[in-house]
């Protein structure tokens, strides 16, 4: 056992594997690394240990793409998403921070499930192409963000109702990320779930994070982005629907 960190050394080596797993992917597509540490992870450590956690490892990651990413995001966009977001996370807390662990891990596991086989699946949800509709989004991802720091998928799927171009999906994405972190410390510190062992547990993983980000990043090429999507949203499905049954089976 690592006493600062409250895990055990072969825990601390397995997250560090999901880290960099899920750091590869976010700086190849831009999103999912919260949603991939979450399906892996949170068999080890419940949904309200983890969102902090993952807060900081979406600040590091998103510092690290956000220069590259910003000629390529739409900007007004972001802000709005960003608005109905800070709206949503709180409620997203609330629920996260009463909810038994079980049932927590079950509503991000199968948020994780549907909202990447509704991406997958290409479905478009109508109306969402305005201001109203946008702020809409961002609400709901706020409260995903607050259950389970998987907000990214919400506005994934949004932005994929736009039939935005995949670099300026990324782009957006990353901003979004970024944009977002500021209202959701506060939220963090209000809740009470921003500890010294997560903010240790984050500077820990931030560094395998960010080896699998820049490798990631380097991996985004033109050619790739017709297929790199689908096999994220593929990964995230199987983890979250693994997750499932695991839970399943130890009820």
């Amino acid at each position: 056992m690592i006493p600062a960190l409250g895990l055990d050394v072969g825990d601390v080596a397995l997250i560090a594997l999901i880290c960099f797993g899920a750091g590869l992917v976010r700086g190849f597509s831009g999103f999912a690394l919260s949603a991939l540490v979450m399906s892996a992870a949170t068999w080890r450590l419940p949904p309200v240990e983890l969102i902090p956690m993952l807060w900081l490892l979406e600040l590091v990651a998103s510092l690290f793409l956000a220069r590259a990413s910003a000629k390529d995001a739409d900007i007004p966009l972001a802000l709005l998403l960003v608005t109905g977001t800070w709206v949503g996370l709180p409620i997203g807390l609330a629920l996260t921070t009463t909810m038994p662990v079980d049932t927590s891990r079950n509503v991000v596991l199968s948020m994780i499930l549907g909202l990447a086989a509704l991406q997958l699946l290409r479905v478009r949800v109508p109306g969402l192409n305005s201001k109203p509709g946008t702020i809409a989004a961002g609400f709901f991802a706020g409260i995903a963000t607050g259950l389970g720091n998987v907000g990214g998928m919400i506005v994934a799927l949004y932005v994929l109702a736009r039939g935005d171009a995949a670099r300026a999906m990324r782009g957006t994405l990353v901003i979004i990320l970024f944009a977002g972190s500021a209202g959701g410390f506060v939220y963090l510190q209000l809740f009470g779930v921003m500890t010294m062992q997560s903010t240790l547990r984050g500077a820990v993983f931030a560094l395998p994070t960010l080896a699998g980000v820049w490798i990631g990043a380097k991996l985004f090429r033109p050619a790739w982005e017709p297929y790199y999507k689908p096999v994220c949203l593929v990964l995230l499905m199987g983890l979250a629907g693994m997750g499932l049954i695991r839970m399943g089976l130890a009820a």
